[in-house]
């Protein structure tokens, strides 16, 4: 976290202001916090918060507002933002059918570590995952918290077409690719789940600030959530992040 924020140009009509340079909770929080506050105060002129890693880009409309005249009015925002609570993060399980055809390079990633496929699986659904952020494509979720254990590096040749639904490790991350697309991932399985949907009330299920947990499924249940999917009876499986109790809530 720097002392201070930095208040950068971003073309002609927006503003980067850059909190720290590490991906961490803590600068999560700030950017969350700060995001909030703007909203809060319904700041004249703004058109769209972008938050990121370690940042959120701000972007106004200069025919109603200006980079000197925003700052000064972001800045006492900022002064502030001790008094913005934060809602509390929820927890969304993500049914994950692992290897197979869906998850060709999960023994990729075993033996790399030095592991078997089943240690692959139980290490990846052991956490709580941070949402710190979205992007790439709609939904993407940046995820935070991956154990080192099963960290593995991107393929050396990228595939064309990744599968919507795919969840991948590229490094020290995992992530979950919401549509179709390219991408360099090592693929240990896939879910039924769908991350983006355009026809849905809320075409993006996943917030930054919230938390994933991937919970391992077979064939058949894999097959029988798609089938509630489509039918349109499917619940998506929540519970708060402070006591990690049981719930659910349908999106």
């Amino acid at each position: 976290m720097y002392d201070k924020t930095k208040y950068l140009f971003s073309g002609d009509s927006a503003i980067h202001m850059e909190f720290g340079n590490s991906i961490s909770e803590e600068i999560n929080k700030k950017i969350r916090a700060m995001a909030s506050a703007i909203e809060i105060n319904k700041v004249h002129g703004i058109m769209e918060l972008v938050p990121t890693y370690r940042s959120l880009m701000i972007h106004y409309n200069p025919l109603e507002t200006d980079f000197y005249k925003l700052v000064n009015t972001l800045k006492k925002i900022e002064e502030n933002l001790s008094n913005i609570k934060l809602p509390a993060p929820e927890v969304i399980e993500i049914p994950t059918l692992y290897g197979g055809d869906l998850g060709p390079d999960i023994e990729n990633v075993a033996r790399h570590n030095n592991i078997t496929v089943e240690e692959v699986v139980e290490i990846h659904t052991s956490r709580e995952y941070l949402i710190f952020m979205l992007g790439f494509t709609p939904g993407f979720p940046y995820l935070g918290g991956m154990d080192t254990r099963i960290a593995a590096p991107r393929l050396q040749t990228p595939r064309t077409r990744i599968p919507g639904g795919s969840v991948g490790i590229a490094g020290e991350q995992t992530g979950i690719y919401p549509v179709s697309s390219p991408g360099g991932w090592q693929l240990i399985g896939s879910t039924p789940i769908k991350l983006f949907d355009p026809n849905r009330e809320n075409p993006i299920l996943l917030k930054s600030g919230n938390y994933i947990k991937f919970k391992k499924i077979n064939e058949l249940e894999y097959e029988k959530i798609n089938q509630q999917l489509d039918n349109g009876t499917y619940e998506y499986m929540t519970y708060p992040k402070e006591d990690g109790g049981d719930g659910h809530g349908t999106i």
